[in-house]
């Protein structure tokens, strides 16, 4: 898409991002005083930005919730450093962390129980089921969620979900992100293999509508069988048959452990993966002959050691990748998100002047940002997820991703 020249009169999305960035960078300078700064010399509970937090950090999703939980206490680190202007107190973000291990029950109790313990916003999720039980508990709680899972129903129907924001990129746009792939090299039938739940379930339905509107045929879909089961039967169906290419719609670990099942079966053709296959487990050794040459659909925040840093969003995100391998020796990956919605929450409370669930709500609601991740724009009709234009393809070469286009 052709972007206009900058004048007066114009103004591009990605320049109201950037703007936004500079706005948000602009923000972070202490403008008041500290609750801590008067005489008392302590701060009370209150004048904290308390923000309650239910991942997956052992059990089904744990590969995507431990980094998204350094993501968010690195965040948090940062912001605290110069703390959140609040009206006229500058205050400090407070985590309180919960390990939901999968569970949507035990998410459900932790929105409950972290609202009544004085949390303002919650953040989580990075499972569908899980974000889902987040989303109903905070709309009954009427308090904030910011979800890290993967699914278009995580915020629909919106009358349902007018509390809810999910940050990663909508089923439908990484669909078409992948047809356009498809057309550029002449792939005309694939098969898709997708997850069980409603992850799967989202790409199913935006595979169909993406690709009817193209040259590239579905050939087949089949669902995969849970997470540590055996996937060498549904692997055998999607290689079956005639196609020039296998879409596999999951998250980690079994979107690594879907290539595996496919090379045994036979498939020697290209793989595509959707952003949730993003993960240092998908590049382990044990995956790396099944997974090199592969493709996936991203936000384009991989690749941040090729691009030289020209505004602010750009060195955000590049400092922040830098932080997150010295702090924890890998690529933060699929953790951005996190990060992300930690700042989203940040720029909501210094805006509203106030730490009101309501008002929180509604800045959420405003904001048009250009994140570690990629661009948002939420508005009273959109609640999630990432822009389209902030997608890229990327190949894993020698067990790396490396941008394709």
């Amino acid at each position: 898409m052709a972007t206009p020249a900058f004048d007066s009169t114009v103004l591009t999305r990605r320049g109201v991002f950037a703007a936004a960035g500079a706005l948000l960078a602009a923000g972070c300078a202490p403008q008041g005083q500290r609750p801590d700064d008067g005489p008392s010399g302590s701060a009370p509970s209150d004048q904290d930005l308390i923000v309650g937090v239910s991942l997956e950090l052992t059990g089904r999703g744990a590969l995507l919730g431990g980094p998204q939980r350094h993501a968010l206490e690195l965040t948090a680190d940062s912001l605290n450093r110069a703390g959140i202007p609040v009206g006229n107190l500058v205050r400090s973000v407070r985590l309180q962390i919960r390990d939901n291990g999968g569970n949507p029950q035990v998410a459900a109790r932790h929105a409950a129980e972290l609202t009544r313990a004085g949390a303002q916003a919650l953040v989580g999720g990075v499972l569908a089921e899980t974000s889902v039980a987040l989303a109903t508990a905070a709309q009954r709680l009427k308090t904030p969620f910011l979800s890290l899972g993967y699914g278009d129903r995580i915020v629909l129907p919106l009358d349902e979900r007018t509390f809810t924001y999910k940050l990663t990129p909508d089923a439908i746009d990484m669909a078409r992100r992948l047809a356009e792939l498809f057309e550029s090299k002449r792939i005309r039938r694939v098969s898709l293999l997708a997850a069980e739940g409603q992850h799967g379930t989202s790409g199913v339905q935006a595979v169909r509508e993406a690709l009817g509107n193209s040259t590239t045929d579905l050939a087949r879909t089949v669902r995969l069988p849970a997470t540590g089961r055996s996937f060498r039967a549904a692997a055998d169906q999607a290689a079956g048959g005639r196609q020039d290419g296998v879409i596999v719609w999951a998250t980690a670990p079994d979107s690594a452990a879907a290539a595996r099942a496919l090379r045994l079966a036979g498939h020697s053709g290209p793989i595509f993966f959707d952003a949730g296959a993003v993960a240092d487990d998908t590049l382990r050794a044990a995956n790396a002959t099944a997974v090199e040459g592969t493709f996936a659909v991203h936000p384009a925040c991989l690749d941040v050691s090729s691009i030289t840093p020209t505004t602010t969003a750009q060195l955000a995100r590049r400092d922040f990748v830098n932080r997150y391998t010295q702090r924890h020796g890998v690529s933060p990956g699929f953790a951005p998100y996190a990060s992300d919605a930690l700042q989203l929450l940040a720029t909501s409370a210094r805006t509203a002047i106030s730490l009101d669930r309501g008002r929180l709500r509604a800045l959420l609601q405003a904001q048009t940002t250009e994140g570690i991740s990629g661009g948002y724009a939420f508005t009273g009709r959109r609640h999630g997820g990432m822009e389209p234009d902030s997608l890229a393809i990327y190949q894993v070469f020698q067990g790396n991703w490396t941008r394709y286009a």
